[in-house]
C-alpha cells in the first residue's frame, strides 16, 4: 500500500515538472526556473583559520593599509609643494614683468578723456 502511494506521488511530481512552461509575464523566457525554495540551496563552508594564521593575515592587512597611507601622504605632500612652487614662479614673474615694463605717466586727466575703449583697456593704475 505504502509503496503505491509513493508511486503515484512521484509520477505526480513528474506530471507536474513535465507541463510545458507557457510564456513569462514579464515576457523574458530566458529566465530559468526555479524549483526549489531559496533555503534550500546549498552553500559551500569557507576553511576556518586557526589564530596564529588569522593574526598574520591581520598583521598583513595592517601593513598594507600603512603602506598604502604612506605613499597617498607622500603623493599629497609632493602635489602641495608643487602647487607652492608654481604660485612662487608665478609671482616672480609677475614682478620681473612689472620692473622690465616701460612706464608712462599721464599727467592730464583730459586726455584719458578723450582716449578710445581700446586705449583705456591698455592703461593700468598704479
Amino acid at each position: 500500500m505504502e509503496n503505491d502511494s509513493t508511486d503515484r506521488i512521484k509520477v505526480a511530481v513528474e506530471t507536474y515538472h513535465n507541463i510545458p512552461r507557457g510564456r513569462p509575464k514579464s515576457g523574458r523566457p530566458w529566465k530559468t526556473l526555479r524549483n526549489e525554495r531559496f533555503s534550500a540551496i546549498r552553500t559551500t563552508k569557507t576553511k576556518k583559520l586557526n589564530w596564529d594564521e588569522k593574526m598574520k593575515k591581520r598583521a598583513e592587512k595592517k601593513s598594507i593599509k600603512k603602506f598604502e597611507k604612506e605613499l597617498k601622504e607622500k603623493r599629497s605632500k609632493d602635489l602641495e609643494t608643487k602647487r607652492i612652487r608654481q604660485e612662487e614662479i608665478k609671482k616672480r614673474r609677475l614682478e620681473n614683468e612689472r620692473k622690465s615694463e616701460v612706464v608712462q605717466t599721464i599727467k592730464d586727466t583730459a586726455k584719458i578723456k578723450r582716449m578710445k575703449k581700446k586705449q583705456l583697456r591698455k592703461i593700468e593704475k598704479r
